[in-house]
């Protein structure tokens, strides 16, 4: 069973496993620690992540971004106004839901933004597979603090769709959090003042800051405040407002024209900035932008402060509100941990250190402490992993309340009520009770829709509770609901049953620190027992059957979106597979007009020669017109075709080689039998030399015992 973490970023997404010698970042098909959270379609097939990075300049139209910020988002929504300046692919409405309109197969197709996340998970499960060497079943995946119960589900489906059983949606920060938390040793006892730690995450998009408290085995996350719209994107837009401005008054050419010249100039502008952020001052070039003209520009680090300073007035506002709903001060926050791509940019670092007033922590990676705490909570909640046991308390970010129908027979009923406070600790179960004689249906919705990003919709889910009914003497049904809010932070009316009012005798209790002998009888036998007394409790009868109605995906739709992705998954591999074929004969075509005249001209006749040569280049030219764009079968063939003529004359090379390679074999296998028989006759001679030796030392002794014989009597 494989234990993966994912960060899915705005741009890039991270993947961490978790070994038995700790946790690692996964390297991509290109050896990057990261995959670009791009899809592209193309005539042919998909493109996903790297792929799509390639040919995103050249096919703007049909490459989707964005796909955190679009899954369970409405086309109405004002933030998916704002994404659509950051892709290029026209959004469109789907149903209620957000899509991309791409051409795709020769056609215009449309997808929502759940598939399109759905297509690369399928992406991230590959690479963490091909790492791994396992099937990857079981993910924890990331996701920002302030996404919505419908954003929430958007993703699991995605992940259904792909393949994928999400075992916790995770908020970016306390995924920070238990990463930090899991390995330190010296966290304070229960019973002590906990350790507090301002986490600071400022990434692509999202500026996002939690308080959190440690303890010995255990994170309480106290507050979470975020600014959804402050990020390296937004550095680099004010960098190319500054330089279009510049070049059309320079070089008289307008880059808001040209959508593959932004583009173009974006990617630069992103490369400017990380120079400025270790570098005074820096240069940028763009050759033949658009319209043959080439545009150079130069800038300061004093110069993009200037620039961004709108950003940067913002920069303490999620600090002030993390804190104030935290209800702490700045002195009682003991360590600041920074994480984020954009958190190295000098000013941005200055403004958040002078508001905390000390040194800023940067004891994580900050590329990839997302994806690593993931992977350790995945490790957690999987069987297979034993890990130092670590549980995490999240809190809830937007109040919860059910609303439902007044019951006719109870006129001045309440119809309202928040059952999850902001605040509150996360996951969390409720029960709700309502006295009924006939089946009803209640609705879930944000308290506070003015808190939700951009205009979302507040409905949650509507929960219809049936088998309801008065009894024998027409009273109340006492009817009880499990509402529980889960691991991913998604609300659902998981149960619902009936109890009645039953009389049942309890023993009546003891006060503390004193006997009361008025509390106790006597039996028959004389000994005493406990006074008994009869009490009203409520005891469970049954089951009520629930339906529900949410953002989620009925399993028809969920299936047949499993079933699309499937098969355009197989295309993709045909693709590939034809790709390869048709490389692998171009490459086979080259290597045999190399050799046919080289190694292997001692092994061919003069006609096998014209004949392979002939083939060769006939197959080349088909290759290059109508074989361009060929199916797989059509290249196996012609690989064939070639093989046939020269199969021989390989073959006579290679039974060359073996004869060769067999007289040497022989050659050295003699030279090792002659070696193996001059060293054993040498060791032979060695051991009569010795036993010669030996003899003659006897006799020498045998002679000299008489003498001594001879020196003693006398």
């Amino acid at each position: 069973m494989s234990v993966v973490g994912v960060d899915l970023g705005t741009l890039n997404t991270v993947i961490a496993v978790a070994r038995n010698r700790g946790v690692d970042v996964v390297t991509n098909e290109v050896s990057n620690r990261s995959t670009p959270s791009l899809v592209g379609f193309s005539p042919k097939c998909r493109y996903l992540g790297e792929a799509a990075k390639t040919q995103e300049v050249s096919n703007l139209k049909n490459t989707v971004g964005s796909l955190s910020r679009l899954a369970g988002r409405s086309l109405k929504d004002p933030d998916v106004a704002i994404e659509q300046e950051y892709v290029s692919a026209q959004l469109v409405d789907m149903n209620g839901q957000v899509g991309a309109e791409v051409s795709y197969l020769g056609k215009k197709e449309q997808f929502t933004a759940t598939q399109l996340v759905g297509m690369f998970l399928t992406k991230i499960k590959a690479t963490a597979s091909a790492e791994l060497k396992l099937p990857v079943n079981d993910i924890v995946l990331s996701v920002p603090a302030w996404y919505t119960d419908a954003q929430r589900r958007s993703l699991i489906d995605a992940a259904e769709i792909a393949g994928l059983k999400i075992l916790r949606l995770m908020n970016d920060t306390t995924a920070t959090a238990l990463g930090w938390g899991i390995t330190k040793l010296d966290l304070p006892a229960p019973e002590e003042k906990p350790k507090r730690v301002a986490f600071v995450d400022i990434g692509h998009s999202n500026y996002t800051c939690s308080i959190v408290e440690f303890k010995k085995g255990e994170l309480a996350v106290k507050a979470t405040a975020y600014d959804r719209h402050f990020g390296g994107r937004n550095f680099d837009k004010a960098l190319v407002d500054h330089f279009a401005a510049e070049f059309k008054e320079k070089f008289k050419i307008d880059v808001n024209e040209n959508p593959k010249a932004k583009v173009r100039l974006a990617t630069a502008c992103e490369k400017l900035k990380k120079v400025l952020s270790a570098n005074a001052s820096a240069p940028l070039s763009i050759e033949s932008i658009m319209n043959d003209v080439d545009v150079r520009g130069f800038l300061k680090r004093e110069e993009l402060e200037q620039l961004v300073q709108p950003l940067l007035d913002r920069a303490t506002v999620p600090l002030e509100q993390a804190l104030a709903d935290a209800k702490l001060k700045v002195e009682d926050i003991d360590q600041i941990e920074m994480v984020g791509g954009c958190t190295r940019v000098p000013a941005l670092k200055a403004t958040i250190q002078n508001f905390f007033g000390k040194q800023l922590s940067y004891t994580q990676n900050a590329d990839e402490a997302i994806a690593r705490g993931c992977a350790f909570s995945c490790a957690i909640l999987s069987p297979v992993f034993r890990v130092r046991d670590f549980s995490v308390h999240d809190i809830v970010n937007y109040p919860i309340e059910f609303t439902w129908e007044k019951s006719p027979d109870i006129p001045d009923e309440d119809t309202n009520l928040t059952v999850f406070n902001r605040g509150n600790v996360m996951p969390s179960t409720k029960i709700l009770t309502f006295y009924r004689k006939q089946p009803f249906d209640l609705e879930a919705k944000y308290a506070k829709p003015d808190m939700l990003p951009g205009k979302t919709n507040p409905w949650i889910g509507r929960f219809s509770v049936k088998g309801v009914k008065a009894d024998a003497k027409d009273d109340f049904m006492i009817c009880k609901l499990k509402a529980r809010l889960n691991l991913h932070g998604v609300l659902n009316v998981e149960q619902g049953y009936y109890v009645e009012d039953v009389e049942v005798e309890e023993p009546i209790p003891e006060k503390e620190g004193e006997k009361d002998e008025n509390a106790m009888e006597v039996d028959e036998k004389g000994e005493q027992k406990p006074k008994m007394r009869k009490v009203k409790k409520q005891v469970r009868k049954g089951d009520l059957p629930l339906s529900s109605g949410t953002a989620s995906l009925d399993e028809a739709a969920r299936a047949a979106a499993a079933e699309r992705e499937n098969q355009m998954y197989m295309e993709d591999k045909l693709v590939a597979d034809t790709d390869e074929k048709k490389n692998e004969l171009e490459a086979y075509i080259y290597e045999m007009r190399a050799k046919i005249d080289d190694i292997f001209a001692d092994f061919a006749s003069d006609d096998e020669k014209t004949r392979l040569k002939e083939k060769l280049e006939t197959s080349e030219d088909w290759l290059y017109e109508d074989g361009e764009d060929a199916s797989k079968a059509a290249y196996v063939a012609k690989s064939d075709e070639i093989r046939a003529i020269a199969g021989p004359i390989v073959q006579r090379y290679k039974d060359k080689q073996q004869e060769e390679a067999e007289a040497i074999q022989k050659k050295n296998e003699e030279a090792a039998a002659a070696k193996r028989a001059e060293a054993e006759a040498k060791k032979k001679a060695e051991e009569e030399s010795k036993a010669s030796e030996s003899k003659d030392q006897e006799m020498t002794d045998a002679e000299a015992k008489p003498e001594e014989a001879a020196d003693k009597q006398a």
